[in-house]
């Protein structure tokens, strides 16, 4: 009798294949051209960050939850906001609203040294544990209030905010390098949040309106 060969279970995608398609379809497509952010999200693993009864969605064209009233970005977001950071190796970059980790390990895949801080305490414990799994390197996490941002170590030449409030908290643009880009949701609700980018230059601030986005909520946004 031959012998079979060993085939993995029909319900376990290629995730090599899987990460290759989003990239292509999903992120390319939409006109992202950095090599750089490219290589990045061809690189880290993004199923590994959600459950493994959600690893089939991991890869889709939409946020997938991760408990807590949390979700991991859209592949494509997650791209278009870490090819407007201009992020490069060895840039000190302050990430609000660590999450599931995913944001920061591309950051950190690109040469980046992420500070990162998270508000839920599960999620900031669960997360720190999955990145050291993972080895990932260059991110430092802290639990606290985001948008106090992390002043011990500040300044930052970029931040970088997951969740959306009516307003800039003045803390992160205190803490921000000059020059700097900041980038976060900004609106009353969900569905009128714009994804705005500031930049600090020689001592002026310039604000551009990147387009419409929905995040979850920013607990205790201070007042720009």
């Amino acid at each position: 009798m031959k012998n079979r060969q060993t085939l993995p279970p029909p319900t376990a995608p290629d995730m090599r294949i899987n990460r290759e398609r989003m990239v292509r379809e999903q992120i390319e497509a939409r006109g992202i051209s950095n090599s750089t952010v490219l290589q990045a999200m061809r690189t880290v693993k993004r199923h590994l960050f959600v459950t493994e009864a959600l690893y089939a969605r991991a890869y889709g064209d939409s946020p997938v939850p991760i408990g807590h009233g949390q979700t991991i970005s859209q592949p494509y977001i997650v791209a278009l906001m870490t090819d407007l950071l201009e992020a490069g190796p060895g840039m000190r970059v302050l990430e609000i609203g660590t999450g599931s980790g995913y944001q920061a390990a591309v950051l950190a895949a690109m040469g980046a040294i992420v500070f990162s801080v998270e508000c839920v305490r599960e999620l900031f414990f669960a997360t720190r544990e999955l990145l050291q799994r993972m080895s990932v390197r260059n991110v430092h996490m802290k639990i606290g209030d985001g948008t106090l941002g992390m002043p011990e170590a500040a300044p930052f030449e970029r931040i970088i905010v997951t969740a959306g409030g009516p307003t800039v908290p003045r803390p992160l643009l205190e803490q921000l390098n000059d020059p700097g880009i900041l980038l976060i949701p900004v609106g009353e609700q969900r569905r009128t949040q714009r994804l705005i980018r500031i930049i600090k230059e020689n001592g002026k601030i310039y604000t551009e309106n990147k387009g419409a986005v929905s995040f979850v909520d920013l607990v205790g946004i201070h007042a720009w």
